[in-house]
């Protein structure tokens, strides 16, 4: 069987954190509707009978109508194509959701927080969704698979193998419990990076498209096709009648984000003032599919005033920048010295280890405070 796994496309997210540029947001939502648009043409176009969307489709809090309309009217040009989606903690199934208010198309198949198994010809779909934004325990590791001799999918969104207390909340799933249900493939959403390695078949195909710069590289979706043969056992005369499954699994990643995302280090050591530093940022070699995040390092010899460097670089395709400089001062060696400077340095280090302030705002203060000394 042949089918497309794609999760986490967030339609209407805002886009805020990214930038602080004008219309960026809109841009980037006209992009997502637009690598969607590919998606769908796509899948029309290979003649695709299954399409499963792991979780957040879009974003509860954000979502218009209009733009549900236009998801699911290129859900109407895939008629032959059988749509299943597991809402996720971003659009779970609640009682005024357009998952439950709005009237989709019939080919789209929805799965609500019970347990279901969709019976089809060649695969049975076992799937669970969100119906609210949290979810602690799914049941999804207390599946017992009906038919061995059909391909078995599970689609659900959650956190796999969580190790952190805030996936918890999130529909935690253990590899090994799954490993010992039996799926030949579980579609999964959450994780907006893409599995890396193909091991038990439990696949994050990562999100449609990158959402910042924690989600560097290429972003689409995976198309996949599952071959499933059924043999005997012929190892001894008590075994005769047990079969085996044997699957060949091939998976294609599809890019469908025309954006990538990159970060580009430049080491301020030897650069004097702000102006100096905003012509060396110009300068860069952008190109245009690019979004960029400049991380300054190096020791400092000058202020750094994001916001102030922000406006003034030209090129619009740099959308942050980050300081991750050093002083140029060695603060432990300054406590040591018997003389004002550092009397001052260790009482503000002090400060840093017996009150409740911010480590960043201190060496700021101790910075400026230094100046004065000079």
């Amino acid at each position: 069987m042949r089918f497309i796994h794609m999760a986490d496309v967030h339609f209407d997210s805002p886009f805020t954190v990214l930038t602080d540029k004008r219309d960026f947001g809109t841009k980037r939502r006209l992009e997502q509707r637009e690598a969607f648009r590919k998606a769908i043409e796509y899948i029309s176009k290979e003649n695709i009978p299954y399409l499963f969307i792991a979780g957040d489709l879009y974003n509860q809090d954000y979502i218009r109508e209009s733009t549900v309309e236009f998801i699911n009217n290129l859900f109407k040009t895939i008629p032959n194509t059988k749509i299943f989606i597991s809402p996720g903690n971003h659009d779970p199934f609640l009682k005024n959701s357009f998952y439950n208010t709005f009237n989709w198309n019939k080919n789209v198949t929805i799965f609500g927080d019970k347990i279901e198994r969709i019976e089809l010809e060649d695969v049975d779909i076992y799937g669970y969704g969100f119906n609210d934004f949290y979810c602690s325990n799914s049941k999804v590791e207390e599946i017992e698979i009906k038919n061995t001799n059909k391909v078995n999918i599970l689609l659900v969104h959650g956190a796999l193998d969580s190790s952190k207390s805030i996936d918890a909340q999130y529909n935690p799933v253990s590899t090994n419990k799954l490993k010992e249900i039996g799926f030949d493939y579980v579609a999964l959403g959450h994780i907006h990076k893409r599995t890396d390695e193909n091991k038990y078949n439990f696949i994050y195909p990562g999100s449609m498209i990158s959402f910042g710069f924690d989600e560097l590289g290429e972003h689409g979706m995976l198309d996949v096709i599952i071959e499933k043969e059924i043999e005997k056992n012929k190892l001894n005369n008590s075994e005769n009648n047990k079969k085996i499954n044997k699957n060949k699994i091939k998976i294609n990643f599809i890019k469908l984000d025309d954006r990538i995302f990159e970060e580009i280090n430049i080491n301020i050591s030897e650069i004097n003032s702000q102006e100096e530093l905003i012509e060396k940022i110009n300068s860069i070699k952008i190109k245009n599919n690019i979004f960029y995040k400049i991380i300054l390092i190096g020791s400092r010899n000058i202020e750094i005033n994001k916001n102030e460097i922000c406006k003034l670089i030209t090129n619009e395709n740099i959308l942050k920048v980050e300081d991750k400089t050093e002083m140029k001062y060695n603060l432990d060696q300054l406590a040591k010295q018997k003389n004002l400077k550092g009397v001052f340095v260790k009482k503000m280090l002090d400060k840093l280890k017996t009150e409740n302030y911010d480590e960043e705002e201190i060496k700021k203060a101790i910075e400026i405070g230094l100046e004065s000394f000079e």
